[in-house]
């Protein structure tokens, strides 16, 4: 058993995998891709052949419409199937509704590659499956000893303390079914409204049976009157409400530069903080890792001469 340093690498499309000929979340349009998650950074149009979740799919066909792919091939979390020469198994990420990671298995070596990933319970997706893998290729946003991030309920707590109506920023697919549900369990008094853009998302969760809770489509009649509402907003409009008056602005994310000021923040996040990444080495046993879209030099100087990483990007 020979792990093969040339197994995935970058090109001008994206992250390759040459011995199944086909591309993980690339950033360009390719013949075969197979796509982790929905989220546009993962998620472009105008593939030939997707492989990847039926909530995937869907959340695609919202976004793209005709130009989603020109074949979706559907494949449930544990159900293998061959591209190429690879055999590939979608393991529950936590990320979202219809996260995977993807199991790369070739010449008996078993590839994980994590997709964006979220160890903390979360009742609108999935949560994590733990395999065992030979490379870990994992996310490291977050791989950093200093980044680790607070409770996500003593978060969302925060919002029991604002009597006033709050303008909440947040991404619209994933993060804001998270909060929705959130709110309604930790701050029930809250009165949720959602942007429109929003409302089709939700009606996918819910089709798929993890409804989010309740809420409403805002009104600008129902925000006149402060009853200690929420509307949650994707980030354009957000920004676009940087002088309303009358409203705590908030914007729930993992990153600092997010936030609205010191005094008013809200961290949560749907990536892995250092803590979550180790106890992700723990869990799949690894013996490389290669890490992606962020700084791996801390998992590097951490694991030293006992687990051998690779910096892919």
């Amino acid at each position: 058993m020979t792990i093969k340093d040339d197994f995935l690498s970058f090109n001008t499309h994206g992250l390759y995998c040459k011995y199944g000929d086909f591309y993980l979340d690339p950033k360009e349009p390719v013949q075969t891709a197979v796509i982790s998650h929905a989220h546009a950074d993962h998620a472009i149009s105008g593939n030939n052949q997707v492989y990847c979740t039926e909530a995937t799919a869907a959340f695609m066909q919202l976004r793209y419409g005709k130009n989603a792919a020109k074949v979706f091939n559907i494949a449930a979390y544990n159900n293998s199937f061959i591209v190429g020469d690879v055999q590939i198994t979608f393991i529950s990420a936590g990320h979202m509704l219809g996260s995977a990671q993807v199991l790369m298995e070739y010449e008996s070596v078993r590839y994980l590659y994590t997709g964006d990933y979220k160890l903390q319970p979360d009742a609108t997706c999935e949560p994590i499956e733990w395999v065992k893998t030979d490379v870990l290729i994992t996310e490291s946003t977050f791989a950093d000893p200093e980044v680790l991030h607070p409770d996500p309920v003593a978060e969302i707590q925060k919002l029991n303390d604002i009597k006033i109506n709050i303008l909440l920023g947040a991404y619209g697919l994933g993060k804001s079914q998270r909060l929705i549900q959130m709110i309604n369990e930790h701050a029930p008094q809250k009165k949720i409204l959602v942007h429109h853009r929003i409302m089709p998302i939700n009606a996918i969760y819910e089709k798929y049976g993890y409804s989010p809770g309740v809420y409403q489509m805002y009104s600008r009649r129902l925000m006149k009157n402060q009853e200690e509402y929420v509307y949650i907003v994707p980030p354009f409009t957000f920004d676009s409400y940087i002088n309303a008056k009358g409203v705590k602005r908030l914007f729930a994310s993992g990153w600092k530069n997010l936030q609205v000021n010191k005094n008013d923040t809200l961290f949560i996040s749907d990536h892995v903080d250092w803590n979550d990444i180790l106890q992700a080495v723990e869990h799949t046993k690894p013996t490389q890792i290669w890490t992606l879209h962020g700084n791996g030099t801390h998992l590097k100087k951490h694991f030293g001469d006992d687990i051998f990483v690779k910096i892919l990007n």
